[in-house]
């Protein structure tokens, strides 16, 4: 391992990275909290605001994976889609199968100045017992088996589209997968390893899906039946289809963190340095602890991202009722 490599597997470099983010968060929601004076005013103007200090937190995470981590993220996409993303409003459709899929997304919308709005519509992340489970439903409903996906929760999917007729151009459906059989976790990201994911993005047009709820809700279990075959694909063949493009990394990730680290550090540090110098063995004996508690904190907040330490939402046979 190289020195640099050694550096980002420090569990100092982590705690730092949680610090910044936990105290950025702390003052941005803050922030969020009067701009709610402004909503009975200025709807518009509140939403803008509230929309950059969500991006000043989110963002955080892109910068993890796009800086810290170096991961590449390639998009298989028809050229001439290419040429609208970023440019009007869609609803992205992604499949939930890995602990850093959301970040993966998250990074190719910063990179097209939409860091925001992904739906999974599998309801929870992929694993070998819900499943299980999820075919059992399928069989019970007459629906094709999928082997990569879980099957789709399409009331939510419909209400969306239905509610956003008017304000989204079309759909993005992407299907997402890790080059070598590579298992990514957020751990691995604040470790410094670099993956390769690979993203597959059709853009459908909103005028190509069905109004009508049940027509609909059949259109999406189709559309999930076509990414199931596209993950095989990739799984036989090592690639996607249509054309491989990487959107260029943006500085501003970057720029955010490097903002709020210099904001929320160096009083910290200031704070740090005057505890040491004191010499009172209350007072280091009180930051050894705030340190032990810290880790444990950090830990917990890595192990919540954990596919196996994840929701059991859809791991019961009562809760996968079908009431779609």
């Amino acid at each position: 391992m190289d020195l640099a490599g050694l550096l980002k597997s420090q569990f100092l470099c982590h705690l730092v990275f949680c610090y910044v983010f936990i105290a950025s968060g702390l003052i941005i929601n803050t922030i969020q909290l009067f701009t709610l004076l402004l909503w009975p005013i200025n709807k518009q103007l509140f939403r803008k605001i509230n929309c950059r200090l969500s991006y000043c937190i989110s963002s955080q995470l892109v910068m993890l994976l796009e800086w810290w981590s170096g991961t590449e993220c390639t998009i298989f996409t028809d050229p001439r889609a290419y040429l609208k993303y970023g440019k009007e409003n869609a609803i992205v459709v992604l499949n939930h199968k890995f602990e850093i899929d959301f970040l993966c997304g998250w990074s190719l919308s910063e990179r097209f100045g939409l860091l925001g709005f992904l739906i999974h519509c599998e309801g929870t992340r992929f694993t070998e017992k819900k499943h299980e489970i999820s075919m059992q439903v399928a069989r019970a409903k007459g629906l094709p088996r999928l082997k990569h996906h879980l099957l789709p929760r399409t009331k939510g999917f419909a209400i969306t589209v239905r509610s956003l007729r008017n304000v989204v151009s079309a759909v993005y459906d992407c299907t997402l997968n890790f080059r070598n059989n590579e298992n990514p976790t957020l751990l691995g990201v604040l470790n410094g390893k670099k993956y390769h994911a690979d993203l597959y993005v059709r853009r459908i047009p909103l005028e190509d899906i069905p109004e009508d709820d049940d027509e609909c809700s059949a259109w999406l279990h189709k559309l999930y039946q076509e990414k199931d075959a596209f993950q095989e694909e990739y799984y036989r063949t090592g690639t996607f289809p249509e054309t491989p493009m990487v959107p260029p990394r943006r500085p501003w990730t970057l720029v955010n963190w490097l903002f709020w680290a210099s904001l929320v550090l160096y009083p910290f540090f200031q704070f740090l340095v005057s505890m040491i110098r004191s010499g009172s063995s209350l007072t280091l004996a009180s930051f050894i602890l705030v340190f032990f508690v810290a880790s444990v904190g950090v830990r917990w907040m890595i192990g919540v991202t954990e596919i196996d330490k994840g929701s059991a939402y859809g791991n019961s046979d009562s809760k996968q009722k079908l009431n779609d």
